[in-house]
């Protein structure tokens, strides 16, 4: 068992973005569960459901199916992931950049877990396959970062410094190893995410001014 704690990358300016985005999903998350329907009702009403989704009768579920969580370790889970990978990606893309590459993850990730299972009356919900978006960004721009992480093996238990690409590598691995294994999550949403991430870093990578030639 690994879980990522901090990464050893430091940012150059405040995520207020990131920030944003984890003060949201956690507001709705709070007020959901308060409420007197209570989550499993928002699920049902939000959450994005493969099978409608393929008759295009509820495609507003594939962007607030984004925002809801299905209980409060699936919430921490997803935030602490964002907080510790999501603040150097809109480090580097800035604000408008980062919500515009952050949404179209997620929607790649919820458009490959439809494609896998098309007749599935499963709503989906989370931030994961956004947030795997952000990890493979991540992967690419930064695969030398250390990252702090939590190590659970047996009797050997340590906090340990571990380049990024070896965590990312063994959370990809992980993610393709546990297709087919069921428990209610989207594993094919995840991978979708990654490699979208991965493959649009670079066209969403902001290019450098020129600099005015001298005569």
């Amino acid at each position: 068992m690994f879980l990522p704690l901090q990464d050893e990358n430091p940012t150059r300016r405040v995520p207020a973005l990131t920030i944003a985005l984890i003060a949201i999903n956690t507001a709705v998350f709070l007020l959901t569960a308060a409420s007197p329907q209570g989550l499993q009702a928002a699920v049902l009403k939000y959450g994005a459901v493969p099978e409608a989704v393929s008759r295009l009768s509820a495609p507003l579920t594939l962007l607030t199916s984004m925002f809801l969580h299905a209980g409060f370790l699936h919430l921490a889970g997803n935030m602490l992931y964002l907080w510790i990978f999501g603040n150097n990606i809109e480090d580097v893309l800035g604000p408008f950049r980062f919500i515009a590459f952050y949404l179209l993850c997620g929607l790649a990730a919820s458009l490959t877990q439809i494609v896998s299972r098309p007749g599935s009356q499963a709503p989906m919900v989370g931030a994961s396959g956004a947030i795997a978006g952000i990890l493979g960004a991540y992967l690419v721009l930064f695969p030398g970062a250390r990252i702090r992480t939590f190590l659970f093996l047996f009797v050997f238990i340590r906090v340990v410094s571990i380049p990024a690409v070896v965590v990312l590598g063994l959370w990809l691995v992980l993610q393709i190893l546990n297709i087919g294994m069921g428990g209610g999550v989207a594993w094919f949403a995840h991978i979708g995410g990654f490699v979208a991430g991965m493959a649009l870093i670079r066209p969403f990578f902001p290019r450098p001014r020129r600099t005015p030639a001298s005569y």
